[in-house]
């Protein structure tokens, strides 16, 4: 199983929101790249980034930060939030990012979903299913689809999409620890590849999910706990092993 540290950027800063929420931001580093290298050091293999003024306006202010982290660390990131057009895709992988996540566009328009899929491959491309109370969240998570999180998983695997990242809102940023039931049933009832988000606060969490990993979760980002202590990222590698 993978652990994705992550690194959430608003307006250059490396900052954690709870719940999604930009009036509950705590601000950790003015220089997310020196974050990136520091999680490098600590032995992680991926990191997770995420453009919220992207999410929340669709217009990056961070695309400097994404470069510094690429050139500050050998070590593949994922890259999501506000990237809904071919351009946009184009210039993060063009920074550095090893793959893109696609969340609200996807759900408006799945058929650019399609067309990045035969432009860059699955292997690049990486749905962002965001839930709250089960159905998918759009927009920085201020909107609610109509539709279940587990049907548009099945939708998007159907077009041959391979792995997303799952977050369930209500948990993220309160270290309340993972919605494994329904990590559980994304996996399984969509036939996706899995990443948890959202709410791991301990190592006993990391187990729980290591659990899931024969039905196909296989990796977990990590904020918050990371940032606050709760654990370090060696003692979480050595759980999920």
């Amino acid at each position: 199983m993978t652990i994705f540290p992550a690194i959430d950027l608003k307006d250059g800063q490396c900052v954690r929101l709870v719940q999604g929420r930009a009036d509950r931001k705590t601000v950790y580093s003015d220089q997310p790249e020196a974050v990136a290298r520091k999680f490098a050091q600590e032995g992680a293999a991926w990191l997770h980034v995420v453009d919220l003024d992207g999410a929340f306006t669709g217009s990056s202010r961070n695309l400097k930060s994404i470069e510094k982290i690429a050139q500050a660390v050998d070590l593949p990131f994922q890259v999501g939030g506000g990237l809904r057009s071919r351009a946009d895709v184009k210039r993060i992988l063009e920074l550095g990012a090893a793959r893109v996540i696609i969340g609200t566009k996807a759900v408006s328009a799945p058929e650019f979903v399609q067309e990045l899929l035969e432009e860059f491959g699955p292997e690049k491309i990486v749905l962002g299913i965001d839930a709250r109370e089960g159905r998918v969240a759009v927009e920085g998570w201020v909107s609610t689809a109509e539709f279940s999180a587990e049907e548009f998983g099945t939708t998007m695997r159907g077009l041959g999409v391979a792995t997303a990242v799952f977050t369930d809102i209500s948990r993220d940023g309160l270290l309340a620890g993972p919605n494994i039931v329904a990590t559980r049933n994304m996996a399984v009832k969509t036939g996706l590849e899995i990443i948890a988000s959202g709410g791991v606060a301990s190592l006993k969490d990391l187990q729980e999910l290591k659990k899931l990993e024969a039905v196909g979760v296989s990796g977990v980002i990590i904020g918050k706990a990371l940032y606050n202590g709760a654990f370090s990222l060696a003692e979480a590698l050595a759980v999920v092993g």
